[in-house]
């Protein structure tokens, strides 16, 4: 930010301009990178037009980290980087060296500290995630159980290229979609499979009806009388169980232990470089919970994994070695049923888009 606009704000609320964080040689080479060469599955140097390196050593981490956590990478940063390291929209930890003499030492004492170097190149990416059952209002499943079920299953392939290209895994613990799971490879989606259980006896109390029809993307809710109170009413037919009523109103639960569960897509992506982007289509409609391990889930990612890793070409993503393969071939490959919930033909989007109340034709 120029110094002529800092000195004409007039609050510091808000974030403080990032460039303030940038560590002496990014901002030296600011817009000024020429390439980047990947040196190992954890490791990657940026060079710059006038020659200078930056050397890059990528961390896995959970989304939900402690507090000694946050310390024993602080202290990394301080030892070898400077103190600067940044946070990858993946989970990543990426250190960031000048010094080339310091990035095997950092990495031996990542690993006498438990911290998996890796994510680079044709890899697993670190697994972008929701809350889930730790914090979500809405999860119909856990994110963090998930997530270090599959990835502990999955590791070899996070700290080794095996795979023809990069895989990137999502998960996203309602159909809200807080993680990424509409534009990444292979995704897991918690789904509700019932509508909320309306509590009439509280909503009077708890919640106003008007925002409550409001919250509602489908316009599933209406205004009611039960009784003498006033509540509202679930139109079943229309209501895609996203609990966006349930968060203006707490009398409104739609978690349901017996029918909540998951479902697994894929062939989402963000990229368009050989095809376009594209978001993920359905593969496993349904797997129900199965903490504290999640076998059935982790089992069909593992599966559509390795059935990807077989077949695909070098530097094929997984959409574009379905769509050359042909989904009948997909299914027939991995072994998943195809259901009548795989069909989407749009013939009634003109209804269900009408159902909606921010659209109308």
């Amino acid at each position: 930010m120029p110094e002529e606009v800092k000195k004409k704000r007039i609050t510091d609320v808000g974030p403080h301009d990032y460039h303030d964080y940038l560590s002496p040689m990014i901002k030296k080479n600011y817009g000024k990178w020429a390439y980047h060469e990947i040196l190992d599955p954890g490791t990657m140097v940026h060079i710059a037009e006038n020659g200078d390196k930056l050397y890059t050593v990528r961390m896995g981490s959970p989304r939900l980290v402690s507090s000694s956590f946050v310390r024993d990478i602080c202290d990394m940063a301080d030892k070898y980087c400077g103190g600067y390291l940044r946070f990858t929209t993946r989970n990543n930890v990426e250190f960031l060296l000048e010094d080339e003499k310091n990035v095997e030492p950092l990495k031996k004492d990542l690993d006498k500290l438990g911290y998996n170097v890796g994510g680079i190149g044709n890899i697993v990416a670190n697994i972008v995630h929701t809350q889930g059952w730790v914090h979500c209002h809405t999860s119909a499943s856990d994110a963090s159980g998930v997530v270090k079920s599959v990835m502990d299953e999955l590791y070899e392939y996070f700290v080794e290229e095996k795979l023809p290209s990069k895989v990137r895994i999502a998960f996203a613990c309602c159909l809200n979609m807080c993680g990424s799971v509409a534009s990444s490879d292979i995704a897991i989606l918690g789904t509700h499979r019932k509508p909320p259980k309306i509590n009439h006896e509280r909503l009077v109390n708890l919640c106003e009806v008007p925002s409550t029809i409001a919250a509602c993307p489908t316009n599933s809710i209406r205004p009611e009388m039960v009784g003498d109170k006033k509540s509202v009413r679930v139109n079943e037919e229309t209501c895609v169980f996203c609990g966006s009523c349930y968060t203006v109103c707490p009398a409104m639960p739609i978690a349901d232990a017996e029918n909540d569960g998951l479902s697994i897509w894929v062939g989402g992506k963000v990229s368009n470089a050989r095809t376009k982007p594209t978001f993920s289509k359905l593969v496993v409609p349904f797997i129900p919970n199965e903490p504290p391990r999640w076998g059935k889930a982790v089992q069909a990612v593992k599966t559509i994994l390795e059935a990807y890793k077989k077949g695909a070409e070098p530097g094929e993503r997984v959409i574009e070695w379905i769509e050359r393969i042909g989904w009948s071939r997909f299914f027939k490959i991995t072994g998943f049923e195809f259901t009548k919930y795989h069909v989407d033909d749009f013939r009634l989007a003109e209804a269900t888009m009408n159902y909606s109340s921010h659209a109308r034709f």
